[in-house]
């Protein structure tokens, strides 16, 4: 009897430290107990949360406990929007917010707090919290939600405000501040609030100037001329109750007001920034001059020299838009001159939007002096004549001439390449002579070399092909003779030997993509994408709308594409005043895996998806924000102790 009285004693002790230690979980500690995980709690409001008839500009917000307030400035949104900023502070347990604009009549007014507000201690989120009240007698309820994405890549993008427009004048984007504004979360989501019904078109503007009307180029905008008619209906979700991580408690059906439209999505682009002028000027290097514009244009600017004649004085190498200009000093009197000072006839963007000439005068400057570059060399020829003087006296191998510099050449393949690789070499100055005689290609086969006949072509001033039919599983010697090659500073290419081999098809795999959702007639560009969301490769569709990619490479890749409207072979812009969209982009959701001698095949309604949800989680860099998450830890901690936390 007294073994069974001892059993029950031990039985409800355990029983009671037991709920000792759960008991805990409702509590914080300071040396690793539970973690407080509950969010602040609104007890109060001055004026009434959906207050009517309200004239004061101060509203008071109460909160069960100590608060703070991340970042008001960006995140707290106040519709309609405010053009002279509010005061919103937060002390203690509350938030005042100071309206310093005048209250319109019969409007609602909508503080929208995001998730700026958490707890003082472990920063537990209130989630998405918004405030409102109307100075008239009713408030107006409803909502319009969706997404904002880069027009290029289809990126969430964060932190840009969207607003609405009651008037569809397209002036209005120009002239006047939005009605209601919203400002996008990490998933590039929005919810505008307090919406009256009617008709709207909805704008995205990532606002320079805090004025809340697009006014410069600079500016990220969206826009559509869908209109948008806010309403409602009674909904049911799911609500998902979780007993911990790992297992569910219960799920519960919810009845809530599902208010629509919420799926607008507003594509967001830069116009091109077709202002011309002169960025800036630099001497980098002593043998070169760079003149840098913020955009191309055909006719280049006129270069006069001011101390120098500037007859033959430069090798220009442009870039493709023209827009940054290199100008190779041909004659090496001018190289090693330290300041060269030249008078520049340029086409710039004036106030009205016009190409008009102007003229500057730019001195360029080298960083290191001819007379100190010149001690240098003297000083690096000493150091060199010691070394081989010292070789002499011990009988060793040394030079007699001090070894001359080569030019640099950069070459494009190397080891094995692909059967549809082409061979580029770059040369390190632009070239005063090339002969090609100098040249010679041969293919190997069982030691036997046999010639090879190849072009040798310019593409760029600095750039060559060498071009021939190039066969798979065939081994390649490509040899430039000493000298074959001379900078127009008389500096010489040394003997080369690139061996390279042609690998066989069998080794690649083949894709092709058979689009469809757009018009037949529509140009498209399938663009094969690493797991970087980086352009691996690039096919335009042909007439039946597929798009082949050859010798493609073992791996996992994404797929993009575009709608080439203008036949440019690159993704445009947008322009507004032209009422021009982005060329449309979509993403194929699933990740393709080629395989060596492996032909994958696939068919792709672009328009299929909503665009919003193209664009695979894996390759977007722009990741929904992260709260932080106390539960999850309360759960760590209830494991480590052996015990099951049930959460709250």
């Amino acid at each position: 009897m007294k073994k069974k009285e001892n059993l029950l004693f031990f039985t409800f002790l355990n029983f009671l430290i037991a709920t000792i230690v759960a008991g805990c979980a409702r509590m914080g500690s300071p040396d690793g107990g539970w973690y407080d995980d509950t969010p602040p709690r609104v007890i109060g409001s001055t004026p009434d949360d959906q207050g009517v008839n309200v004239t004061a500009r101060k509203v008071t917000i109460n909160f069960n406990e100590y608060i703070k307030l991340d970042d008001a400035q960006s995140k707290v949104i106040i519709s309609p929007p405010q053009l002279e900023q509010a005061d919103i502070k937060a002390a203690g347990r509350k938030i005042v917010v100071d309206l310093k604009d005048s209250l319109k009549e019969n409007t609602t007014y909508t503080i929208d707090f995001s998730d700026a507000i958490s707890d003082n201690n472990e920063g537990n989120p209130m989630g998405n919290y918004a405030f409102s009240f109307s100075t008239g007698d009713h408030i107006d309820t409803l909502q319009v939600s969706g997404y904002c994405l880069n027009a290029e890549n289809l990126e969430p993008i964060k932190g840009i405000l969207v607003g609405l427009y009651d008037n569809f004048e397209d002036s209005l984007f120009h002239t006047q501040p939005m009605m209601r504004i919203s400002r996008t979360n990490g998933s590039g989501r929005f919810t505008i609030k307090g919406v009256a019904p009617g008709s709207y078109r909805c704008f995205a503007l990532k606002d320079a100037d805090g004025d809340f009307v697009f006014g410069q180029k600079s500016e990220i905008i969206a826009f559509n001329h869908d209109s948008v008619k806010p309403s409602w209906k009674p909904d049911v979700r799911q609500d998902t109750v979780w007993m911990d991580s790992l297992h569910i408690a219960d799920i519960l059906q919810v009845g809530y007001t599902h208010f629509l439209p919420d799926d607008v999505t507003l594509l967001c682009f830069q116009e091109p920034q077709t202002d011309r002028y002169l960025v800036k000027t630099e001497r980098k290097d002593i043998d070169r001059l760079g003149l840098f514009f913020s955009y191309g244009n055909d006719t280049l600017p006129r270069l006069r020299g001011l101390n120098f004649d500037e007859t033959d004085a430069f090798v220009l190498e442009a870039s493709q838009k023209n827009d940054t200009l290199t100008y190779w000093l041909a004659d090496t009197t001018l190289v090693n001159q330290d300041t060269l000072a030249v008078e520049l006839t340029y086409l710039m963007t004036d106030t009205l939007g016009n190409l008009v000439e102007k003229v500057d005068t730019a001195e360029f400057v080298v960083k290191k002096s001819y007379e100190k570059r010149m001690k240098e060399k003297q000083k690096e020829y000493e150091e060199w004549f010691k070394t081989q003087e010292k070789k002499k006296k011990h009988d060793e191998p040394y030079d007699s001439v001090m070894p001359i510099d080569y030019l640099n050449i950069k070459w494009s393949i190397q080891g094995q390449i692909s059967p549809n690789q082409r061979c580029f070499f770059d040369v390190a100055e632009p070239l005063a002579q090339c002969d090609t005689a100098a040249f010679r290609l041969v293919s190997v086969i069982d030691s036997v070399e046999t010639p090879v006949p190849f072009r040798l072509e310019q593409v760029s001033i600095r750039r060559y092909e060498v071009a021939a039919d190039f066969q798979q599983d065939i081994s390649y010697v490509l040899t430039v003779d000493s000298a074959a090659m001379q900078s127009i500073y008389g500096i010489p290419t040394k003997k080369m030997e690139q061996k390279f081999k042609v690998r066989n098809e069998e080794e690649f795999g083949y894709l092709s993509v058979e689009v469809s959702g757009v018009p037949p007639t529509d140009s498209v560009i399938v663009q094969l994408l690493d797991t970087q969301d980086k352009v691996v490769r690039e096919s335009l569709t042909d007439a039946s709308g597929v798009a082949e990619f050859l010798y493609v490479k073992p791996s996992k890749y994404y797929l993009r594409a575009f709608v080439d409207r203008n036949g440019n072979g690159q993704w445009d812009t947008g322009v507004y005043d032209e009422d021009l969209q982005p060329e449309p982009v979509y993403y194929h959701r699933e990740q393709i895996e080629c395989k060596a001698k492996w032909e994958v095949n696939r068919q792709w309604n672009l328009t299929a998806t909503p665009l919003y949800k193209q664009k695979p989680m894996a390759i977007t860099k722009q990741k929904p924000d992260k709260e932080k998450q106390l539960r999850n830890r309360n759960i760590e901690r209830a494991r480590s102790l052996g015990i099951e936390y049930l959460g709250k």
